[in-house]
């Protein structure tokens, strides 16, 4: 099967003025109307851009498919390499092992434990916008919410070690992206970042081993048995959760409200229909994603939609432009908060992936996204953008705003 040829004009979908654009959704559909598979030079790797839905979803929920640095194959640099023993770069059985404990940590029930907090958090932080009748969305609700519930109640870490970490993080989750979008700079700094926050986990799990399990980093070093972790597991799972538990959280807040601030009409709905809050997190997790792209390798010789793949190759699973695939959704390039409500929503979207590595730190940024969405949506009489002139954090792996200024009356 041969597949289309790369445009030239379309060399900009990773640029990063490109990355950071208000709308690159028409770029997304040019290529979902050229090939189901388009060839690209990410740096110095040849991948497959994988445009469309099936075949991104056929993909991710395919044991032949995975990140393969265990095995020696992957021909992207390994962006966690900084990060000792998380299972984010793993494949079975290593993964299985790892995710196994962390899955308890995570499950829906013990998620809905942190429901009070979060509503407290969110209560006093609206509480301080209200009197100044004005809020940054992300640095004076998403990042401080966001922060204390991972850094505080699930690590464990004091409160005046908040911002630090949340620098750490930044530097971490801008380093994700491919060498080739990087600065030097940049560069540098996730290095310093990683070593920083390695050895600060490193003490801080020497301080906690043996209390009382009261966070899920408590609950890692008490895990024993065939379940025992290393103290690089422990610190690689801290890390992991850091980084996710921010990036995601931060972002989805952030796209969710600028979302219904550009769709009035869809905010008037949720304002009259409170029960559609669910919804609409996802209808934005379809159509303006927090992490638009994942990579995956060929674990062995495969073939997807008929395109053969041998034993290491790489692809990026374009997941933003899955979500706006006409073949998939009806009207896809339409907000529409009700399209994953009643008996019959739309099909999955991608944002949170599909399969064994589907994102175990979904139902927690879900639960923030409701809270923190609810709560200005339903507690304000206003809420309209402050600024139309906004921008985006210039990264490949998140989508996210540097800042959402808004006006409020309570």
């Amino acid at each position: 099967m041969t597949t289309a040829p790369f445009p030239a004009a379309e060399s900009e979908v990773f640029d990063l003025a490109s990355i950071a654009a208000v709308d690159p959704y028409p770029m997304y559909q040019r290529f979902r109307e050229l090939a189901p598979f388009v060839p690209f030079p990410l740096g110095d790797v040849p991948v497959q851009l994988v445009t469309r839905y099936d075949e991104c979803a056929a993909i991710l929920l395919s044991p032949d498919w995975g990140h393969g640095y265990t095995a020696g194959i992957s021909p992207f640099r390994e962006t966690v390499a900084l990060i000792p023993g998380v299972f984010l770069r793993l494949d079975p059985p290593e993964h299985d092992r790892l995710r196994a404990v962390v899955n308890k940590a995570f499950a829906p029930r013990a998620v809905s434990g942190y429901q009070a907090t979060i509503d407290s958090l969110v209560d006093g932080l609206l509480a301080r916008a209200a009197l100044a009748g004005e809020l940054d969305v992300l640095a004076d609700l998403a990042v401080p919410l966001a922060s204390a519930l991972v850094t505080g109640d699930l690590l464990g870490a004091p409160p005046e070690d908040g911002a630090m970490l949340r620098d750490w993080e930044f530097a971490l989750a801008r380093g994700t992206d491919p060498d080739c979008l990087l600065s030097a700079g940049e560069i540098a700094r996730r290095s310093q970042a990683g070593r920083d926050a390695t050895a600060y986990f490193a003490a801080l799990a020497a301080r906690r081993r043996g209390l009382p399990a009261e966070n899920l980093l408590d609950y890692l070093l008490a895990a024993h048995g065939k379940q025992a972790l290393s103290m690089p597991e422990v610190i690689g799972i801290a890390m992991l959760t850091l980084i996710a538990g921010l990036e995601t959280s931060i972002n989805l807040i952030g796209n969710c409200l600028l979302s219904l601030l550009r769709n009035p009409g869809q905010l008037a709905l949720l304002r009259e229909r409170p029960e559609l809050i669910s919804a609409m997190v996802d209808e934005v997790l379809r159509w303006d994603p927090p992490a638009p792209f994942t990579m995956r390798v060929a674990m062995r010789e495969t073939a997807v939609s008929g395109r053969q793949f041998a034993r290491g190759d790489a692809v990026v699973i374009m997941s933003a432009s899955a979500g706006r695939d006409e073949a998939v959704f009806p009207a896809a390039d339409q907000f529409d908060i009700t399209r994953y409500h009643g008996p019959r929503p739309a099909k999955r979207h991608l944002a949170f992936g599909l399969g064994l590595h589907y994102c175990i730190g979904a139902p927690l940024a879900r639960l923030e996204a409701h809270a923190a969405i609810g709560a200005l949506v339903h507690r304000t009489r206003e809420l309209e953008l402050a600024t139309d002139a906004l921008e985006y954090q210039p990264t490949l792996i998140h989508r996210g705003l540097a800042a959402l200024p808004v006006r409020i009356a309570i």
